[in-house]
């Protein structure tokens, strides 16, 4: 019996990983196979399952020996009874070989869904702030192919037709694409004035619009660089509709160093500012290697006083423990102190209520308040930290006569698989414009991935931005000064600075390379 297949034809959108469709990305999420082409966004394609089976079949336009190929490899994959996804840059059918597939799976009688993407025709102008259509500019829309056919050979048109529609014309084109079809249209009787706009990379954090006129647009064309041409009198509204140039952060690259599995919420909050953030993760979060001491920390937790969280990960790994052994109903005459408001939300996930969150947010704060007033004498203090955190906050209770239990709960360890962007190389080229700081462990890692005396050089022309004055210290022992320290220690204070910090230095953007 065959068994039962599925191919699913799905546009990735224009580039913006988010721009992909709820269907899209839940079908993408639980595919066996994802066939798709280089123009696929690499962040679209990490939506993919871990466990997903990747194929890059090259070019979007291929060859039509080439087409056939890739459509008998869909069809095999499918009848193996596995879930296949191919993956298409913007829409699967406009200026795609979507089409031909499908009519490929009909022929072979293999059931298959076209899952719409968003076409950059149609993101691209958005994201630029040139709407498609406006009252009083033009009743037509035309969609020319351009670079879509992987050729720099202008489209063959009826030029003098097309210049005469009037409307808006788009074209997503490379450099002398452009300079034919602006020439054509002008000789066939397009105003030369009339206004244009290069989009690049479109709705990316590295977008990029020039401004002209039909006469003049080509001139500014980036060479070897492909482009969305909109030209019609839309494109005169840009001036006032312009938005995704406009954020604070946009044209800033900022590195994060943070764990990769707690990178997401400091990358979206610069993302939504317009940053193009360079994930370069300097540490992992593991388990302690010896996990007896946890343990018994665990089995004698009911009995403290109080229990004192300073990081996420010292809840996260401590309550995982916790439950694997107890019931949560045994801690409920311990009273809780968490160092700041991401550490109390951690607490909380798991139904427990937070007593204390000090006024500053460090052990320094936590040590203060417990040991003025002789508040600390005589009480039970669980302190579940990390391998490599400072024993000051102990250290300071013990000193106000408490009895303190300070028990490992997770380590720190260099991450090396470094797979993304040469962020050494960026450095040198002096085109990043930040790089961020969590911990302290961030710091000495990223020092140690790429070599002391190196890090210490390259951050010299760079904003180095810590989230505490502990982080702060840590690189201040390397050699590096932090540039930016916000008032409080959290990642929203840390964004919130950054913006300040570029705000105030407007204009100077990096050159990009």
């Amino acid at each position: 019996m065959q068994p039962a297949a599925a191919v699913f034809i799905v546009g990735a959108g224009p580039g913006d990983p988010e721009l992909i469709s709820v269907r899209g990305l839940r079908l993408l999420q639980r595919a066996d196979v994802v066939v798709y082409d280089h123009r696929v966004p690499p962040g679209v394609l990490a939506l993919a399952g871990p466990d997903a089976e990747r194929i890059d079949v090259g070019a979007a336009a291929p060859k039509e020996r080439d087409q056939e190929a890739i459509s008998y490899l869909i069809a095999e994959k499918a009848r193996e009874g596995r879930t296949v996804v191919r993956l298409k840059w913007g829409d699967p059918f406009v200026f795609d070989s979507g089409g031909k597939e499908a009519i490929f799976l009909h022929e072979q009688r293999i059931r298959f869904e076209i899952v719409p993407g968003i076409p950059l025709a149609i993101a691209g102008t958005a994201s630029a702030g040139v709407p498609l259509t406006y009252p009083g500019a033009g009743d037509t829309v035309v969609l020319i192919r351009g670079n879509e056919a992987e050729t720099d050979a202008p489209a063959h048109l009826d030029w003098e037709r097309l210049a005469g529609l009037g409307g808006t014309l788009v074209c997503h084109a490379g450099a002398r694409q452009i300079a034919g079809i602006t020439r054509a249209l002008v000789a066939h009787g397009r105003p030369p004035d009339e206004s244009a706009v290069l989009v690049y990379r479109a709705t990316t954090p590295a977008q990029h619009t020039i401004d002209g006129t039909l006469a003049d647009i080509a001139r500014l064309a980036i060479a070897d660089t492909p482009a969305l041409l909109v030209v019609g009198r839309v494109a005169g509204l840009r001036e006032h509709l312009r938005w995704f140039d406009t954020r604070p952060l946009f044209g800033r690259r900022i590195v994060v160093t943070r764990a990769r599995e707690q990178a997401a919420d400091l990358i979206d909050r610069l993302e939504a500012l317009g940053a193009e953030t360079v994930a370069m993760p300097t540490i992992r979060v593991v388990d302690v290697e010896d996990p007896g001491p946890l343990d018994g920390a665990c089995d004698v937790a009911g009995g403290f006083d109080w229990m004192v969280f300073t990081s996420v990960n010292g809840v996260e790994h401590f309550m995982r423990r916790y439950l694997a052994r107890h019931d949560i109903r045994h801690l409920h005459g311990v009273r809780i102190c968490a160092i700041g408001p991401s550490t109390a939300a951690a607490v909380e996930r798991y139904g427990i209520r937070v007593d204390f969150i000090p006024p500053e947010f460090r052990g320094e704060g936590v040590a203060e308040v417990f040991s003025a007033g002789g508040g600390a004498a005589g009480k039970r203090f669980l302190l579940p930290r990390a391998e490599a955190a400072r024993e000051l906050l102990g250290e300071e209770l013990r000193k106000a006569g408490a009895e303190v239990l300070e028990v490992v709960a997770y380590r720190t360890v260099p991450d090396t698989a470094q797979e993304g962007p040469d962020v050494y190389r960026m450095l040198l080229d002096r085109t990043i414009d930040a790089v961020t700081f969590t911990s302290a462990s961030t710091v000495r890692n990223f020092v140690g991935l790429l070599g002391e005396e190196q890090a210490v050089d390259l951050l010299r022309s760079t904003v180095v931005a810590a989230i505490g004055p502990v982080t702060a210290q840590a690189a201040q022992e390397l050699g590096i000064a932090a540039t930016i320290v916000p008032e409080h220690y959290t990642i929203p204070a840390l964004v919130d600075a950054l913006v300040m910090h570029f705000q105030a230095h407007a204009g100077r953007l990096r050159e990009r390379r």
